[in-house]
């Protein structure tokens, strides 16, 4: 899922709702030109019901490729374990890749 993705008017609907909450610093209108950031907030602090929202609003493929595309930071250690289980990215804990990290220079 990339910044040109095109939504239904149901996930527009969901991801303007959690806007509010997850990226409170912007308007929603100023949020949803970035969907993945949206998601990938709820996917990083968000509550249950809210996960669950996300989970029932995209499928399994498009999730997995935000945990993919993750940059350092978008998902704190937690996160970062919970989602490769959950979309079944990993089974066991070494299947678990390294957590992406922030490049200097």
């Amino acid at each position: 899922m990339d910044g040109r993705v095109v939504l239904t008017d149901s996930q527009r609907r969901v991801l303007s709702e959690l806007a509010r909450k997850y990226v409170w610093w912007k308007s929603p209108d100023e949020a949803l030109q970035y969907p993945q950031r949206i998601l990938l907030q709820v996917m990083n602090l968000g509550d249950w019901d809210d996960v669950l929202l996300v989970e029932r609003e995209f499928d399994k493929e498009s999730l997995r490729q935000l945990v993919h595309s993750a940059e350092a930071g978008q998902l704190n250690p937690r996160s970062w374990h919970f989602w490769h289980y959950r979309l079944r990215l990993a089974i066991r804990p070494e299947d678990v890749p390294p957590m992406p990290e922030r490049r200097t220079g």
